[in-house]
C-alpha cells in the first residue's frame, strides 16, 4: 500500500470548548491552531478542524447496515489492527458512550475490518476502524 496524503476535515461544533476538551483530553488529539471560533487536532496525522456553528435541532440520520443503524454522516480514521484495539480499548476505559459498540465485520472473509462508532459532545458521530489486512481497504 502506498503512502497516505493527510486528509483536511472541518466539522461544525456548538460548544466549542466542550469538544476541544473532548479531542484533547479523550481522543488524546494534538492540538494545532487556534482562534475564537476554531481549533485544529492532528486526528492520526490528519487534521480536524472544530469550528463553531449554532446549534441545529436537526435529529441524527441513520442507515441500516449489518443490522445496526450507523450514523449518516460520520467521519474518522482507518487505523492500523493493533491501534484500532488499544484504542477501543482506552475509549471503554474513559467510559465512551458507543453508538456501534467495537466489532468485527467479515471475519474471516476478504475485507475483515473492526468498525466502532460514537459522538462527539455536539452529536458529530465518529467512525474508527481498522482492516485486518489492509490491502483489503478496497477489495470486493
Amino acid at each position: 500500500m502506498q503512502n497516505v496524503t493527510p486528509f483536511h476535515v472541518a466539522i461544525p461544533v456548538h460548544n466549542l470548548d466542550e469538544c476541544r476538551t473532548f479531542y484533547r483530553e479523550v481522543l488524546e488529539c494534538e492540538e494545532g491552531r487556534s482562534a475564537d471560533h476554531w481549533v485544529d487536532f492532528n486526528l492520526f496525522g490528519h487534521q480536524l478542524v472544530i469550528h463553531y456553528k449554532p446549534k441545529s435541532e436537526e435529529e441524527l440520520h441513520t442507515n441500516p447496515v449489518d443490522g445496526k443503524n450507523v450514523p449518516v454522516p460520520h467521519y474518522g480514521v482507518v487505523l492500523p489492527w493493533d491501534t484500532f484495539q488499544s484504542f477501543s480499548k482506552k475509549l471503554e476505559g474513559k467510559g465512551i458512550e458507543f453508538v456501534i459498540e467495537p466489532y468485527i465485520r467479515f471475519k474471516g472473509e476478504v475485507g475483515e475490518q473492526a468498525t466502532m462508532f460514537f459522538l462527539d459532545p455536539a452529536g458529530n458521530a465518529l467512525e474508527f476502524k481498522a482492516f485486518k489486512d489492509m490491502g483489503q481497504l478496497f477489495a470486493k
